[in-house]
């Protein structure tokens, strides 16, 4: 059984003299490390694998290889990309970094409060350690784990990171490697957990060189990126231990709390053994020997409970997904239009089933699929399910990037926070969302490939011909795109910005404060909604103590009857309070069966136990 306790592929280094080297190319006839002008013969092995052991390559060291005397690749399994993904790979040692994280515990899932980031515009640096000083902020906010869009290398030094080519290799404008150690370390001395977003569904097409190595790609399938990564083909096997690798990296030598595993669902493998189910298995290997705990989180929209059911239920054992439909469902009751991908949902009538249900389309028949779709989440805790009101694809992937804060009113930002952190799922906000940011998140890349370049701009065009806005999709490759979209931190000392933040900060203290709306635990809550007044109740509870959420998504005054089980009630927030810059506060504490007036786009919450 191979040691998954140390990196086996790549370059890595015994100690500070020794490398050892492991290249996977089983269909070439002899492999060389070049460096400088010298080449180093590379001793075949089996199953595709040539080795070295040698004490000329040293870190810091540049290399390249090269197969069969005509081809010069860079390592797949690079840690370092000194000069971008066409240039040559850099040798770094994973295990030098001095960690101080000794006592750090990663806590368990229900306790995660998520923050989604992209480090390029987080800040104005544009790098881990401009995420490492802004930490405070998301303590004092509240925040108990970021996640982190994808930081593999890709090409340039603006992408969202879904392009990267080198899984391994950390995007070197960020920090490189050593910087996202440092930044990990950082987290964990704070008191932070971390997510790191992995793309194990497709390579992106510029610095692609994995079919000179061997065969990282079938033509058995077919998906919108090309080839479809060879998980079940012949020499899959090499593949397959080069993502596991992967994901073990992360978790041992950077020390990552959490993966999120992007798109599952496109992942092609019809072998016996999930590709995930084995991730699975050699990640709970890897926790028995370290004693650190780690999740795996997916996005899938397939609504199928096997990615997330445990590996004793014939499950593929991840820790949680996210969840586009609780998402979908609040969009449309906050008025979107039912159109495009929101077309399937009905607004309140589906957020409530959202509350309930988590998957919406539990195998019921959808309009847009033109097909009975999805299949039940009966038995998955809320834990499994990460939901939010906005995040980096549902911002990005309009025409003009608008965040929510351009698309809705104020008091509707206010309720749509509420409704996402009184959910019995994982609550997770989109960085700047919670001080009402104004610049958009807009798709921006920096490919050096002119006919790539043109490529992308004429897709962005061709996918939003249909919407006559009267402007043009922003140009990806432009610099001004990308700078408009990183944050403005000064927002949040101006008037509105800055009760908002409060509002937020207030909301997720209720929700750490109080046990029936920190659990996950699906069982105890009740929820009903009216179509005619575009509002929803959410009860839930813990023991004796209860909340209730009251939500008005109209723009009217509605008037609502408080339940008659319980005699007396407090209000512990109101959105609608001058203090938020509302309209009017409701009474601070209310009876059973007394009748409401609940504010236009607000949402009132009284608990039956207070101090």
């Amino acid at each position: 059984m191979i040691n998954r306790l140390k990196r086996n592929i790549g370059v890595n280094f015994r100690d500070p003299q020794t490398a050892e080297i492991r290249f996977w190319a089983p269909e070439a006839k002899c492999v060389e490390l070049k460096l400088t002008n010298a080449l180093y013969p590379l001793e075949k092995k089996e199953f595709g694998y040539w080795e070295l052991e040698t004490d000329v390559l040293k870190p810091g060291s540049r290399y390249n290889f090269v197969i069969n005397e005509d081809t010069t690749v860079p390592d797949p399994a690079s840690l370092i990309q000194p000069e971008g993904v066409h240039g040559v790979s850099e040798a770094f040692n994973v295990n030098a970094f001095e960690w101080t994280d000794q006592s750090w515990k990663n806590p368990a899932l229900e306790h995660y409060l998520l923050y989604e980031l992209h480090t390029g515009t987080f800040t104005q640096e544009g790098t881990f350690k401009g995420i490492i000083a802004r930490l405070d902020y998301l303590l004092e906010l509240g925040i108990t784990a970021i996640e982190i869009m994808p930081v593999s290398q890709f090409p340039g030094e603006r992408n969202w990171g879904y392009d990267g080519v080198f899984p391994f290799a950390v995007q070197y404008s960020y920090g490189a490697a050593a910087g996202l150690q440092q930044l990990v370390n950082a987290c964990h001395e704070k008191g932070l957990a971390v997510i790191l977003d992995v793309v194990y569904n497709h390579v992106g097409p510029e610095g692609n060189y994995f079919g000179l190595s061997g065969p990282y790609f079938t033509d058995k399938y077919h998906t919108p990126w090309g080839s479809a990564i060879n998980y079940d083909d012949a020499w899959s096997d090499g593949v397959r231990d080069y993502f596991i690798e992967n994901v073990l990296m992360w978790f041992r030598d950077f020390h990552i709390d959490a993966l999120r595993l992007d798109a599952v669902h496109a992942i092609k493998d019809l072998g016996v053994k999930h590709l995930l189910l084995q991730m699975r298995q050699e990640v709970d290997r890897l926790m028995e020997v370290t004693k650190r705990r780690h999740y795996l989180i997916v996005e899938s929209d397939l609504n199928d409970n096997k990615f997330i059911n445990p590996v004793a239920e014939k499950g593929y054992g991840m820790d949680a997904q996210w969840i586009d439909e609780f998402h979908h469902a609040l969009r449309v009751t906050a008025g979107e239009p039912a159109q495009g991908y929101y077309a399937d949902f009905k607004g309140i009538e589906h957020l409530e089933k959202a509350y309930r249900d988590a998957y919406v389309y539990d195998g019921i028949y959808s309009p847009q699929r033109l097909r009975t779709f999805g299949g039940t989440a009966e038995g998955n805790p809320g834990r499994q399910f990460v939901v939010f009101s906005q995040n980096h694809d549902q911002v990005g992937n309009r025409m003009l990037g608008e965040r929510t804060s351009e698309l809705v009113s104020y008091e509707m930002q206010k309720l749509m926070a509420g409704a996402v952190l009184c959910s019995p799922f994982l609550p997770m906000l989109f960085m700047g969302e919670e001080w009402g940011e104004t610049h958009p998140f807009q798709f921006f890349t920096s490919h050096g490939d002119p006919a790539l370049i043109e490529a992308v701009r004429k897709g962005r065009k061709e996918e939003f011909k249909d919407f006559h806005t009267g402007e043009d999709a922003p140009d990806p490759q432009s610099e001004d795109t990308f700078l408009k979209s990183k944050l403005q931190w000064d927002l949040q000392q101006e008037e509105g910005h800055k009760q908002l933040l409060e509002f937020y900060k207030t909301m997720i203290a209720l929700r750490k404060q109080y046990a029936c709306l920190n659990n996950t635990n699906r069982n105890q809550l009740i929820v009903s909604s009216n179509v005619l007044t575009n509002c929803l109740t959410l009860r839930r509870w813990e023991q004796e103590v209860q909340v209730l959420c009251l939500m008005n998504f109209s723009n009217k005054i509605q008037d609502v009857t408080i339940p008659d089980d319980k005699p007396h009630w407090k209000k512990i927030l109101d959105s609608a309070a001058p203090q938020w810059k509302g309209p009017v506060a409701a009474p601070s504490s209310v009876d059973a069966l007394q009748s409401l007036p609940l504010q236009p786009q607000s949402i009132l919450i009284y608990t039956n136990k207070y101090a």
